[in-house]
């Protein structure tokens, strides 16, 4: 039996750019939990015509989507999820980075997002937490070095 070459995931980081120039300094964001995304789509258009053989939908690919990045943290005051707030309230670009944790390698992900969604939860059992929705804009980009 062969052994798995899962990572845990354990460990990835989420951070905030704080605007700088011309080298932008990135921040973790306190108390991240589940990290999801950028999940990537592509729209597409029906292309077909009288002349579509088989009587198949024929389509063509058009825009592709970065999509959004969410995720749950504990609420509490610390500055960088401030400065989350501060981003959803400004409605300003901003560029965050995700750092995986993949061994002997540096794996990140950049991308611009808009914060399009800070909700809250707190259950009577549980603990306090905010919700978070990140709009990818424009193309991510990804590194690997070893």
């Amino acid at each position: 039996m062969s052994l798995s070459s899962a990572v845990s995931s354990f460990g990835t980081l989420l951070q905030i750019g704080d605007g700088g120039s011309p080298s932008e300094t990135f921040t973790t964001i306190a108390e991240v939990l589940d990290i999801d995304g950028p999940s990537y789509t592509s729209d597409t258009e029906e292309v077909t015509s009288h002349s579509t053989v088989g009587g198949y939908k024929e389509y063509i690919r058009t825009l592709k989507d970065g999509g959004d990045v969410t995720f749950p943290m504990n609420f509490f005051q610390d500055p960088t999820q401030t400065a989350l707030w501060d981003a959803y309230e400004s409605g300003e670009r901003t560029n965050f980075k995700i750092i995986y944790p993949l061994p002997g390698v540096d794996n990140t992900v950049t991308f611009a997002a808009f914060v399009t969604d800070i909700g809250g939860s707190a259950p009577v059992q549980g603990i306090l937490q905010r919700n978070v929705t990140l709009k990818v804009t424009g193309q991510a980009t990804w590194s690997e070095t070893a």
